[in-house]
């Protein structure tokens, strides 16, 4: 068994890869000063992103989990998800409310894809 590990820093990596299937950390927002809509359009972008680099998309979703700082931007993260996610490859997700790393943070995601082929 061999695990890829992308974009390895001192505490994590950004991905890691075993058996077909792609663990991304945490994805979360560079530009805190936009509102929930922005955050969340910046983080899904790194997600499609990451998922290209470890051979996987959006389409390939096998799981995710969304954080958010405070449920009132549930609609406005929602509006976003909905215009990102093509129809028909809806995964199981769950959203929960939960303090954040970073105060400024609206937002975080998690996900877990299965490869392409």
């Amino acid at each position: 068994m061999t695990i890829q590990r992308l974009h390895v820093a001192t505490r994590y990596s950004e991905a890691a890869i075993c058996q077909g299937v792609v663990y991304l950390a945490g994805q979360v927002p560079n530009d805190v000063t936009q509102d929930i809509e922005g955050q969340t359009a910046e983080v899904l972008a790194m997600i499609d992103g990451l998922l290209a680099q470890a051979g996987s998309s959006k389409d390939n979703l096998l799981t995710v989990t969304i954080y958010l700082s405070d449920m009132a931007d549930y609609a406005g993260m929602n509006k976003v998800w909905d215009a990102w996610l093509n129809q028909g490859f809806a995964p199981p997700r769950a959203c929960v409310q939960t303090a954040l790393a970073n105060p400024e943070w609206k937002v975080e995601i998690v996900v877990v894809a299965a490869q392409i082929g």
